[in-house]
């Protein structure tokens, strides 16, 4: 425990010469910034701000990383998305844009307040190096005249290698247990320091959670529509065309049993399969709709039966202390049944697996397999289809899957169990 101490101060230490020398360059950034609002009278002073607003993005994104990384401060990305096309409509969106505001706010508190929280922590190590190791500079050079304890001349003078050790080792230990009690004490305020202005505010969340929900019903609306649609050519299609091919065969029949009973019961038989069929086809379309076996034994009993019928080994692991509300029960067994489906058609896999769990408020489902691996969220695909179908419930979709395998495929879903 001491050594992965240790080694996480001098880690912390060498960031913050990293912050150091990044927050001078930051701040370079923010002057060079305020000349280019100075010359938007100019056509060339608005370039230099578009140029400088995506520079200063790249900055902070870097930052945000490293903080994320290295002090386990997440800080998410609070912009505004830019559109596809047209250059005046992308810098017209980036400067309106609180975010990018706060961003060039970021690089003057960074280079000042940022820099002194950096320069304190390398201070407090580089004081402690030096008055320890006093000893050996008195011993190696002739240093004229007299040094204080804490550099207050004539306070306990050093001068010589005897006293040097004395007063000099005594004060390097403060100051090393000042920097290992304070090190990360100061990278964790410049890392909380920089979320304040690096992070989303209560009002871009909101923004961006109004936009989020807006595309999803949007979506879900778009996949309503496909799904009537379906169904309506499933019924077109099938059932249907069964009930019509039944009531020819039948009135056929009706007209020939008097005279010809032999070939009226041939289309009697062919009028009882037609209705097998077409029963056989409605019972397919209902379980697509919503499947019996899922409202008579829940997520369990319904995703168990879908691993019967995969051609791989399925491992289910369901563990559920009640279960979640019917929209969302369907949409997670769906969710769960495409990925299964995918994991048959495409990965060539000999073992797959399903763990269903209920974590902090969320419906958490995971599919795996060993097959070949690569699969992607690509639009129109399967795994998009989960995800737009899981965003309705502002629900999330994340993909694994190196190349050699395995795949998993995460699904979380927030809600509250019955």
């Amino acid at each position: 425990m001491e050594d992965r101490n240790k080694a996480g101060r001098l880690e912390l230490l060498g960031m913050s010469f990293m912050l150091m020398f990044s927050s001078i360059g930051g701040l370079t950034l923010g002057i060079v910034f305020v000349v280019a609002l100075g010359l938007v009278p100019l056509y060339i002073g608005v370039l230099g701000l578009l140029a400088i607003a995506l520079m200063t993005r790249r900055f902070a994104d870097v930052h945000r990383v490293w903080i994320g990384r290295r002090l386990g401060i997440a800080i998410e990305r609070p912009y505004l998305p830019l559109p596809d096309i047209g250059m005046h409509q992308r810098i017209m969106v980036m400067f309106k844009d609180p975010a990018t505001w706060r961003d060039h706010a970021w690089l003057w508190v960074n280079g000042t307040v940022g820099f002194t929280i950096t320069v304190t922590n390398i201070a407090l190590f580089g004081g402690a190096l030096f008055q320890l190791t006093m000893p050996l500079w008195w011993t190696l050079f002739d240093i004229p005249g007299e040094w204080g304890m804490f550099g207050i001349t004539g306070v306990m003078a050093v001068d010589d290698t005897t006293s040097a050790a004395v007063y000099g080792i005594p004060t390097g230990l403060v100051y090393l247990g000042l920097w290992w009690w304070l090190g990360p004490i100061l990278l964790r305020s410049y890392g909380l320091l920089s979320k304040v202005l690096l992070g989303p505010t209560t009002e871009t969340r909101l923004a961006d959670r109004v936009r989020v929900l807006t595309e999803s019903r949007a979506e879900t609306v778009d996949t309503q529509a496909a799904e009537i649609r379906r169904i309506e050519r499933d019924l077109h299609d099938g059932a249907q065309a069964r009930l019509v091919a039944l009531g020819m065969s039948l009135g056929m029949a009706e007209e020939m049993i008097e005279r010809d009973p032999k070939a009226a019961a041939k289309l009697l038989a062919e009028a009882r399969d037609n209705s097998v069929a077409a029963l056989v086809e409605l019972r397919d379309l209902v379980r697509g709709i919503h499947p019996p076996l899922l409202a008579d034994r829940g997520l369990d009993g319904a995703v168990r039966a879908l691993a019967l019928n995969h051609p791989a080994d399925v491992e289910v692991d369901i563990a559920l202390p009640g279960r979640p509300h019917a929209p969302v029960e369907s949409a997670a067994y769906f969710a769960i049944a495409e990925a299964l489906t995918n994991s048959a058609k495409y990965s060539g896999a000999a073992r797959a697996w399903v763990r269903v769990m209920y974590v902090r408020g969320q419906l958490s489902m995971l599919v795996g397999d060993d097959g070949r691996g690569g699969a992607s969220i690509s639009p129109g695909g399967g795994l998009d289809g989960i995800a737009k179908r899981l965003s309705s419930f502002d629900g999330t979709l994340s993909v694994r899957s190196p190349l050699g395998g395995p795949t998993i495929v995460t699904m979380d879903i927030p809600c509250e169990l019955m």
